[in-house]
């Protein structure tokens, strides 16, 4: 294949209404990063938009197909007695799971097409691909204000210590409006500018995820299910000494490492809830992983399923995940609806496909951005880990650090408000 035939491909693909693409990267990760995997469907396919049709599809798993799609973070309410009431700019469906009319599947040295495999390749190879400018977006606007942002910091940690919760992340958009991109292009440039073992690319009509998270969710793989939350975030060093130097500042910053025990114990019991007792394991607590811009605290939680347990059983026992929520998490998901100004949609979400044989990948949407080709409304979120610790401007400084790839993509700064 011409090299640039995954450039080629995305293109094609991103003239469907329904199209999921998974992008690893080629990144070492432990457990494995996303399967490279493209699909594609009209309107007319058969589509899944409801937890309850999730599992009923795959509890007769000899009879399945593969389904990509995403679940947003207000399938929180369907799980919980929760609401939302803040602003949305983008109205996403809670859930949308498709069956692919055509597929592709790198492996190793060889692209697998299935479905509708005629013609596709010769549709591919003959893509034309336009020239386009870096996007420019001048300014992007806090929906929360930064005053405003620093007193929410501080009020939770009134909560903290009230005995609300342990631990609460606290999150804010930065949004443009009436702006127009070329979404499969600027995928390629935040994929370039911030590569991640998570990354992935999703259309359903107008609406587009572009999307380069380093976080998974959820693996199963044979009865095993592994979650790997991400909870400590430094920036990467400019020289080698400096970098090693940042890496040991994560390992033993006490703050960032009571976060990350705090989420772990919080997927242990969540886990626990759909896993064969006395199956519930940590092989790895506090990893440090480096990425282009940050090294990350990674912890990996694994327990082996009940035999029982459906694709819904798992979700209403995880989601969201908790690295996205704090912790305890139904506390804390309603003092998130009181404190922040908009609605996450698939920020916090998440994205991913299922197998015929009823195994599953998702990741945790997050260094994304979301976009509105038929409003040019276009924004992304960044949010932070609040402890009885923070320090509202350090936590701030993290935001922008997270937002840092996007913005560069964006050729965009942040108005001050």
């Amino acid at each position: 294949m011409p090299a640039d035939f995954r450039v080629r491909a995305l293109n094609w693909a991103a003239g469907f209404p329904y199209c999921a693409y998974y992008e690893p990267n080629d990144l070492a990760y432990p457990q494995g990063p996303f399967n490279r995997i493209l699909a594609v469907a009209p309107t007319t396919a058969a589509t899944i938009g409801s937890l309850a049709d999730l599992s009923q599809l795959y509890s007769q798993t000899a009879a399945a197909e593969l389904h990509c799609g995403f679940i947003s973070y207000e399938v929180k309410n369907d799980i919980e007695a929760l609401t939302s009431e803040n602003f949305d700019g983008f109205d996403w469906p809670k859930l949308h799971f498709f069956k692919p009319d055509t597929w592709l599947c790198w492996r190793a040295d060889v692209v697998e097409v299935h479905g509708q495999t005629l013609g596709v390749i010769e549709q591919i190879l003959t893509q034309e691909l336009p020239r386009v400018n870096a996007p420019v977006v001048p300014t992007l606007r806090p929906r929360l204000a930064k005053a405003d942002y620093l007193r929410a910091v501080e009020a939770i940690r009134e909560d903290i210590l009230n005995g609300e919760v342990y631990e609460l992340n606290l999150c804010q958009e930065f949004y443009a409006e009436n702006v127009a991109l070329a979404p499969a292009d600027v995928f390629w440039r935040l994929v370039e500018a911030s590569p991640a073992p998570f990354a992935g690319f999703v259309r359903w009509h107008d609406h587009y995820l572009l999307c380069a998270s380093p976080e998974r969710f959820l693996l199963r793989h044979g009865s095993q299910i592994v979650s790997q939350p991400i909870k400590g975030t430094i920036r990467r060093g400019a020289t080698p000494a400096e970098d090693e130097q940042q890496r040991q500042t994560l390992l033993h910053d006490e703050k960032e490492r009571a976060e990350n025990l705090m989420i772990v114990d919080l997927v242990r019991n969540d886990l626990a809830r759909v896993a064969q007792t006395g199956t519930v394991r940590v092989p790895e607590l506090f990893g440090l992983y480096p990425f282009r811009h940050l090294w990350q605290m990674i912890s990996t939680v694994a327990a082996d399923l009940r035999s029982d347990a459906l694709l819904e059983d798992i979700l209403r026992a995880t989601f969201p995940m908790g690295s996205m929520t704090g912790a305890p998490k139904i506390r804390a998901m309603q003092l998130i609806e009181q404190y922040e100004s908009s609605r996450r949609g698939l920020y916090s979400g998440s994205m991913g496909y299922v197998w015929p044989n009823g195994e599953f990948e998702f990741n945790v949407v997050i260094r994304s951005l979301q976009y509105r080709r038929d409003t040019g409304y276009l924004s992304f979120q960044v949010g932070s880990a609040i402890t009885f610790d923070s320090d509202p401007e350090r936590e701030y400084e993290e935001c922008l650090l997270k937002a840092k790839a996007l913005l560069e993509v964006l050729g965009a700064s942040i108005a001050e408000r």
